[in-house]
């Protein structure tokens, strides 16, 4: 059975070396680590968790918790995370807390107990309490804590702003916003708040409809949305754009409406969030604010080993999103 010892003579790297590669310690070029990879693939090399992991008094696990697996938007958000942790010889633990605040409170007490390198959380219900004294490194997607090591959002604000200037730039005047479902304070507020100032700036009016935690929680805004079009409010006579905080919304507005004889994007626009595939598999496809779910993913990853490591890491990154224009709003 190979060692680290032929791995490194077969490498032509110092055993040191070797084991720097092996446990993501300092720098190292990438010319040298795939000498490394090529060298554990002839030889085929497996590293020793077990012992990697006593030596550090953790192991090559990170934990992640998410409110829900179904939603399209977490499930690319989940595989992205698996991917850019394997990459650095990483695993995940997944925790599916279905938005419950007492599971997410036990899922942190797991990963405590199974000595996970740090945790990724994407949750809205998780307190600052929770993370208190975690002795692992915190990293929040899409949610500011202070007790968090680092937090990776999108530029929410500026996403807002897109979809109002898209939408007026497509003649657009009076709007519907369907968002939030929250009852806390998120960094996807700042969508909405764009998206109204931009409106008034452009000269467009807004009507804006706040769904709740349980509509967030099953996914499904259907009755919603219903209400809205029985009432008129959701119709031809009162808007001619629809911005919605999510694809998942907007996928489910189109779907009613046309059901009930309203032409998308004749009659009314539409433009989502997020960019998952649900955006490009409706008819029409859905016009929507692009998140960069891969790098938010790969960051995430990568600040969490940094300060696993010990390393400085920044306390909060933004990253930038982009509009992508499709049938929903064909002009």
């Amino acid at each position: 059975m190979a060692t680290i010892k032929d791995v490194a003579k077969e490498s032509g790297l110092a055993v040191a070396t070797v084991s720097r590669i092996l446990n993501n310690r300092g720098y190292i070029s990438e010319e040298s680590r795939q000498k490394v990879s090529d060298a554990m693939k002839k030889l085929h090399y497996q590293p020793n968790e077990v012992a990697r992991s006593l030596s550090k008094q953790t192991n090559y696990t990170i934990g992640l918790i998410v409110p829900h697996i179904r939603h399209p938007y977490f499930a690319m958000l989940i595989s992205e995370i698996e991917s850019a942790a394997s990459e650095k010889g990483y695993r995940i633990l997944l925790f599916n807390s279905k938005s419950n605040t007492a599971m997410q409170t036990k899922y942190v007490e797991k990963c405590k107990s199974n000595r996970v390198a740090g945790i990724i959380l994407c949750s809205a219900t998780v307190t600052e309490d929770n993370l208190s004294g975690i002795g692992v490194p915190v990293i929040a997607i899409e949610r500011f804590f202070t007790t968090a090591t680092a937090s990776v959002e999108c530029d929410n604000y500026t996403g807002g702003k897109l979809a109002a200037e898209h939408l007026a730039a497509c003649g657009c005047r009076r709007a519907l916003i369907i968002g939030g479902g929250s009852n806390t304070k998120m960094p996807a507020d700042d969508r909405t708040t764009g998206f109204i100032e931009t409106c008034a700036k452009s000269g467009m009016s807004c009507i804006e409809i706040k769904t709740t935690f349980d509509e967030y929680n099953a996914g499904d805004y259907h009755e919603r949305i219903n209400s809205l079009l029985d009432q008129n409010m959701a119709s031809p006579e009162n808007i001619d754009c629809v911005f919605a905080s999510s694809d998942l919304i907007a996928a489910q507005y189109i779907q009613d409406a046309s059901e009930r004889g309203i032409r998308i994007p004749q009659d009314i626009k539409v433009v989502g969030f997020d960019d998952t595939i649900i955006a490009s598999l409706m008819c029409p496809s859905i016009t929507t604010i692009h998140q960069p779910i891969r790098e938010i993913a790969e960051k995430s990853v990568e600040l969490l080993i940094s300060a696993a490591a010990d390393e400085k890491v920044p306390a909060r990154v933004t990253l930038p999103v982009r509009l992508v224009v499709r049938k929903s709003t064909a002009v």
